[in-house]
């Protein structure tokens, strides 16, 4: 089976710190340089109103990125909406490279004065297309495989563990945990 519509999250270490507000004009930025690598950067919708919800969106050609805090979990979240060719590891890798840019220019931006650290441990990959991978029992034992090799890879080949969310109504998600951190720098460098 081909995964598409990946969506990776990483955690922010700092939550408590991090305020939204700042990220509109960060993020207005991004469109006007279009800092992303081959994706067309279009508009900002701040959702910050909403509890435990989309935070703030960075709306793309190819897809979003945005400063989420569903579940109470706030991190930056890449979600890839063009299908992608390759294989599974490709696009696993491409939603993982582009989020940990995102992160890095976050951690990197003078105007959120060091607010957003990440904790370089906690990884959420979520199959954005429940036709295709609804959360289940089938679908986990389908694509265990491909996240097992993709966190080897990621963590290079350091003690990680996977668990899924179970919940039917929600998104087929792997959570993924390194048993130690890792700075944004040594995962970008893995998947190089």
């Amino acid at each position: 089976m081909q995964l598409q519509h990946v969506n990776v999250k990483l955690l922010v270490q700092n939550p408590g710190e991090a305020s939204l507000e700042p990220l509109i004009p960060v993020f207005h930025g991004w469109i006007e340089n279009q800092t992303a690598d081959d994706e067309l950067l279009i508009d900002v919708a701040d959702y910050s109103h909403v509890p435990a919800g989309p935070g703030v969106v960075l709306i793309g050609h190819e897809g979003n990125y945005s400063v989420d805090n569903t579940d109470n979990r706030l991190g930056v979240r890449y979600n890839r909406k063009a299908a992608l060719d390759g294989s599974n590891q490709d696009r696993l890798t491409q939603a993982t490279r582009a989020v940990l840019k995102a992160c890095r220019r976050l951690q990197e931006e003078p105007r959120l004065d060091g607010k957003f650290r990440f904790n370089g441990r906690d990884i959420e990959i979520f199959i954005n297309d429940r036709l295709l991978a609804p959360n289940n029992a089938a679908t986990r034992e389908a694509f265990d495989a491909d996240f097992h090799l993709f966190s080897r890879k990621l963590f290079r080949g350091k003690e990680y563990s996977i668990s899924y969310g179970e919940d039917p109504r929600s998104l087929f998600t792997a959570f993924v945990k390194a048993a130690r951190p890792f700075s944004v720098a040594d995962l970008l460098e893995a998947l190089a």
